[in-house]
């Protein structure tokens, strides 16, 4: 069984104020509709209690008919400053990998945040292929891209 051990930060600047950030974060809604990964993922159930101790649960199915599966429970949220989770990710019911990450929200001139996203990744399975564990890293970042693409839109 081999793991692999992983990070990455993204940091964007956000037309918004910092309470507007916290929010889109912190509001159910506004999360299950920037979240998703992909735009061709369709979200068959979402769940989210946002307090520390609570969970957030999101199953999507792909088009090829994949099930994936964030399941996360929040440790430490600072309202408008920081937010603390950790999530297992699964694939089929199959665990691929747990992280834990930290979102931390600066203002920088009035009406703009720079949010900081680091993901601390553990990538579970048999595969031992380097460039497999690539791609799938690579995939991660990108599609949580994706999403802080369409959380740029909740501010438009």
């Amino acid at each position: 069984m081999v793991v692999n051990n992983t990070s990455f930060t993204i940091e964007r600047i956000l037309p918004a104020s910092r309470e507007k950030v916290f929010a889109a974060w912190a509001n159910p809604e506004s999360k299950r509709r920037w979240f998703s990964c992909h735009d061709d993922w369709k979200t068959v159930e979402f769940s989210m209690d946002f307090k520390v101790g609570g969970k957030e649960s999101n199953l999507v199915i792909t088009p090829s008919g994949n099930r994936h599966v964030f399941d996360a429970t929040y440790y430490d949220i600072i309202p408008n400053e920081r937010i603390v989770y950790a999530f297992g990710m699964y694939m089929n019911d199959i665990r691929i990998s747990v992280s834990l990450v930290t979102v931390i929200f600066d203002t920088l001139i009035e009406g703009r945040t720079k949010m900081s996203f680091t993901e601390q990744i553990v990538l579970l399975g048999k595969v031992s292929d380097e460039g497999v564990q690539k791609i799938e890293i690579e995939g991660r970042i990108e599609g949580t891209n994706a999403g802080f693409d369409r959380l740029v839109k909740e501010f438009s």
